[in-house]
């Protein structure tokens, strides 16, 4: 399958009624993270739900969704009344645009899906903390797919970003750290510890005095 056009371009913006009815306008490389945008065929059905569910699921749970805190968005053509059943209804906690007017799916290049029997495939984009789209998974049928491709992704931008470095000592820190005296009073405490009889002093052996 040919990659998506907006793969390696700027995200577009979009803005979209939410399912509280208020505004929602999506900016790319606002948030500061990455962010995820999946459009789906229908709020309710059996797949768009599952898949719904399981982005929820993870956003909540300890993992690299939460690590990275990653923005969820959900757009399908449903109006605002069905979004916000649908939202409440699977206590989902991201936003779920409603993209009536196809406003969004023309900007992002969504076609219908499964032949044109439904009004919007079932496409996914990852989009980077610059705003960029870094890929897109296209498939309408496996549901579940989404997520794992999600997950990945979101797993390899983990590996690449550097680790820490561990800091240096400082010359105070320096200053501080133990002296050969110290290790060896360290070892002595410990001898005594295993048997007191292995630090006991030995006594003084008194010297004969020289015959002239």
């Amino acid at each position: 399958m040919p990659k998506h056009s907006l793969i390696g371009k700027r995200a577009p913006e979009i803005s979209l009624p939410n399912s509280d009815g208020t505004t929602y306008t999506f900016t790319p490389g606002a948030s500061g993270g990455p962010t995820v945008i999946f459009f789906y065929p229908q709020s309710g059905s059996y797949g768009c739900t599952k898949e719904a569910c399981q982005f929820r699921d993870s956003l909540s749970e300890e993992g690299v969704f939460k690590a990275t805190n990653v923005q969820v968005i959900g757009v399908s053509p449903d109006p605002v009344e069905k979004q916000k059943k649908f939202v409440e209804k699977q206590n989902l906690t991201y936003p779920v645009l409603s993209d009536v007017k196809g406003e969004a799916r023309k900007a992002y290049n969504v076609s219908k899906g499964l032949m044109g029997l439904t009004p919007s495939s079932r496409i996914t984009f990852v989009i980077d903390a610059e705003g960029v789209v870094k890929d897109a998974l296209d498939t309408t049928i496996n549901y579940a797919a989404h997520h794992e491709f999600v997950q990945n992704w979101l797993k390899g931008t983990s590996a690449l970003a550097p680790a820490a470095a561990e800091p240096s000592p400082t010359s105070g820190e320096a200053a501080a750290a133990p002296t050969q005296d110290a290790n060896a009073n360290s070892v002595a405490s410990m001898a005594t510890a295993i048997d007191p009889a292995i630090a006991a002093p030995v006594p003084a052996v008194p010297v004969a005095p020289t015959v002239a």
